[in-house]
């Protein structure tokens, strides 16, 4: 997308291209822009949809999570949080949304942000049994005897602490390595892929590995949420064995907004990001050292099927100009 491309890599958002019928009435909107590389993809690509497709005047806004709630409930903006993790917002979202002062817009991500223990693929390919936590337990050595964990001081330490105990990892001959930084974790993976030996632990996504390298999830059994709540505390004297949950992450809008904004309101409810894809755009962001503007670019060139969905008839005509040359 020739046009695309110049508006979006240049790292600005230029005026629209389009005559827009609807701009009088969407006008200007603020949007976060949270401090890590999926959400500042998802941002590029929804402002540049609102600008091309809508005719809003965005403005991005940097942040994180609690302070873009903050802000929401003492200021009433921005008119538009993304990206939103649910699991990192405390009671502060779910007392503004009982409030009315925050609308959730729909999930994000699909189905969310994805946590686990897994392996690579071409191991589970060779060896089936290890696509269950059974399995691994009766042949370690199949994996190296080894489990990757998280480093000290993050939330999925505490829980894959507490699953190694309540699965004696250890007592099954597997050594329960705990990885010095999330580099060092990120590494060992990579390194043990590239070179086509086994690899088990803990990863997260959407992410740069989990979109480079074709991995495969460790069936832990059901979620169960009691179980999962018990093993996110540190001093639990009673960890059990429960799946990851997905991670909810939402887009919300203030109240006004969505009154003041149907239609890109519409847009916010229908945006939603499959993970692994997004995993996918990570990596290619990665590997060409690409800013989150070029990144979006490559997501709008190479997934147009699934964001022209989130479109209403009037904006894909607005975004005609610049689609023709895709």
């Amino acid at each position: 997308m020739k046009k695309l491309s110049t508006i979006l890599a240049a790292g600005v958002l230029a005026a629209p291209v389009a005559a827009h019928a609807q701009s009088d009435e969407c006008g200007e909107v603020s949007i976060t822009e949270m401090n890590w590389a999926s959400a500042q993809v998802v941002t590029s690509v929804a402002s540049f949809i609102m600008e091309q497709g809508y005719g809003c005047d965005v403005s991005v806004v940097s942040s994180d999570t609690i302070p873009a709630v903050t802000s929401v409930a003492e200021n009433g903006e921005p008119d538009i949080v993304t990206e939103l993790w649910l699991n990192s917002t405390g009671d502060t979202y779910d007392e503004l949304r009982d409030a009315g002062k925050v609308v959730e817009a729909g999930d994000v991500l699909d189905p969310g942000g994805v946590e686990g223990w897994w392996i690579p693929t071409y191991l589970a390919e060779e060896h089936p049994e290890l696509k269950t936590i059974e399995g691994i337990l009766e042949n370690p050595e199949l994996v190296d005897a080894r489990f990757h964990n998280c480093p000290e001081g993050w939330g999925c330490r505490v829980v894959s602490d507490n699953l190694a105990e309540a699965l004696d990892l250890e007592g099954n001959g597997i050594e329960v390595f705990n990885s010095g930084s999330g580099q060092v974790l990120a590494t060992s993976m990579a390194d043990a892929v590239l070179e086509e030996e086994p690899w088990f632990g803990y990863y997260w996504g959407p992410t740069v590995p989990l979109g480079k390298y074709d991995m495969t999830k460790v069936d832990l059994g059901e979620v169960k949420d009691d179980v999962h709540a018990r093993n996110q505390n540190a001093d639990t004297d009673n960890p059990g064995v429960s799946d990851f949950p997905a991670a909810p992450i939402v887009t919300a809008t203030t109240a006004s907004f969505q009154e003041e904004n149907p239609q890109v309101f519409a847009l916010m409810e229908n945006m939603t990001f499959k993970t692994d894809n997004m995993s996918k755009v990570l990596a290619w962001k990665d590997e060409n050292n690409a800013s989150a503007e070029e990144a979006a670019v490559y997501y709008l060139t190479n997934f147009q099927d699934q964001w022209s969905n989130w479109l209403d008839d009037s904006a894909r005509e607005n975004l005609k100009s610049v689609l023709q040359d895709s």
